[in-house]
């Protein structure tokens, strides 16, 4: 039985320059033949599937000037039969071109209910699925990458193929299980450990690259640390290049956190100019004092800005020995006033002129996330992470169990590895996963 036809807008609410509107299930021709006109025709003859026509959108109530295009099942995003209307942008229009297209039977489509459908038809995997939503959520060029990688399906074909050695390895052992009576040759232990241990270290690989996924998908963050009046503020205005924080000279200017976003290397740093870390009598002080203890305890990385042009002091130790197991660059603002003194510092900087300002962020980087390649596959959804984590108890049971088990329960514990890969696909994942993944879509998509 087909499905029938849902709607809905594909392109954001507000006025623009196109508005498309999609509809997809067991006969979307039915309705775009009663709504669209070719130009110079007076009726629709036949839609080619892959053709953009321009023509005549009628509305019922009005009508508008844009384009149609039908793709056939099984070549399209939705594997069903789907046709768009490129109208004018505007929310009117829009909503009155969707509006027909329900009053001529078609349903309105739920949150990622065209994407669902795709998944269903066997178009993408649920992993690609959630490559697509990563993408559209994307806030830095890293995030969209590592999105893309997912889309494509570079994580469902490792996972893949650890399922198909799994398969080898079942198979093995099921045969000397179910006919022990045949002349088969035996299941070689060693062997099989060894093919275990191999897809474990894989698996401790790919688990690996998480740390760095979720600082890709969620952005790396660094507080910025220190005692008053080290140019704390001006730093951060210089990462940013923009007056962020307000600048003065008076000591305890900044209260409260002041945040601010960048990019460096494609990676988003969500920065954090703290209160300067001093004993104050000052309620209001005290509060941002206390904040920023908390930002920093919670950092994935500090710099601690000191002044260049004063000694090392009893507070700038004090914030040392909190900070002293963070992740952290030491740095040395005021360059241009004075040469560093007390204390050895991982960079000088100055935040006026600009000095080194490049550098820090390239040190950041490292710093922050090391080993990091635009090019590499990182792991960025937790349920990946969790599924690979069931995986690799599966076969870790199974590698310590080797040639000290009956075969049946080696084969029991790589069964459930097997079944924790197909998660990631899709393949053995519930309907409850599969609901909770496309609603994180918007409607339209």
């Amino acid at each position: 039985m087909k499905n029938p036809n849902i709607a809905a807008i594909s392109t954001p609410p507000g006025k623009g320059g196109v508005a498309i509107i999609r509809i997809s299930g067991g006969d979307p021709l039915s309705i775009a033949e009663k709504m669209f006109v070719p130009a110079g025709k007076t009726a629709v003859a036949a839609f080619s599937p892959n053709h953009m026509y321009p023509g005549e959108i009628d509305a019922g109530d009005f009508k508008d000037y844009g384009l149609c295009v039908y793709f056939r099942a099984p070549k399209s995003f939705t594997g069903e039969d789907v046709v768009e209307f490129h109208c004018h942008g505007g929310s009117s229009i829009a909503r009155g071109v969707l509006r027909r297209a329900f009053e001529l039977g078609a349903a309105g489509a739920q949150r990622g209910e065209f994407t669902k459908r795709a998944f269903l038809n066997g178009k993408l995997s649920l992993s690609s699925a959630e490559g697509l939503i990563d993408m559209i959520n994307g806030e830095s060029e890293a995030e969209v990458r590592a999105g893309y990688m997912l889309y494509c399906e570079r994580l469902k074909k490792v996972a893949d193929g650890l399922q198909a050695s799994l398969t080898e390895i079942l198979a093995g052992i099921d045969a000397d299980v179910d006919f022990p009576e045949e002349d088969l040759e035996h299941t070689d232990l060693a062997d099989v450990k060894t093919k275990i241990g191999a897809i474990r270290d894989k698996l401790i690989e790919l688990r690996g690259t998480y740390s760095v996924g979720q600082k890709i998908r969620q952005g790396v963050n660094v507080v910025i640390a220190g005692r008053p009046n080290t140019g704390k503020s001006s730093l951060l205005n210089a990462l940013l290049g923009a007056d962020k924080a307000i600048v003065s000279s008076v000591a305890g200017t900044t209260r409260d956190a002041v945040e601010g976003a960048l990019e460096i290397g494609g990676v988003r740093f969500n920065l954090y100019d703290t209160a300067g870390q001093r004993e104050s009598e000052n309620e209001i002080e005290n509060i941002g004092i206390e904040r920023a203890r908390q930002l920093t305890e919670g950092a994935d990385l500090v710099l601690f800005v000191l002044d260049a042009g004063e000694e090392f002091s009893e507070e700038d130790r004090s914030i040392a020995e909190k900070i002293e197991n963070k992740n952290k660059i030491v740095v040395y603002n005021k360059s241009d006033l004075s040469d560093a003194r007390g204390m050895r510092a991982d960079i000088r900087v100055s935040a006026k002129t600009g000095e080194n300002i490049q550098t820090l962020k390239q040190m950041m980087l490292e710093k922050s996330l090391q080993g990091y390649s635009a090019d590499a596959e990182y792991l960025i959804e937790q349920r990946h992470y969790f599924a690979l984590g069931k995986a690799l108890e599966g076969v870790e049971a199974a590698y310590r169990a080797c040639g000290n088990a009956p075969l049946d329960l080696l084969g029991i514990d790589l069964k459930a590895a097997w079944d924790a890969l197909g998660e990631i696909s899709g393949m053995t994942a519930n309907e409850a996963i599969i609901d909770e993944i496309f609603a994180k879509f918007c409607v339209g998509k």
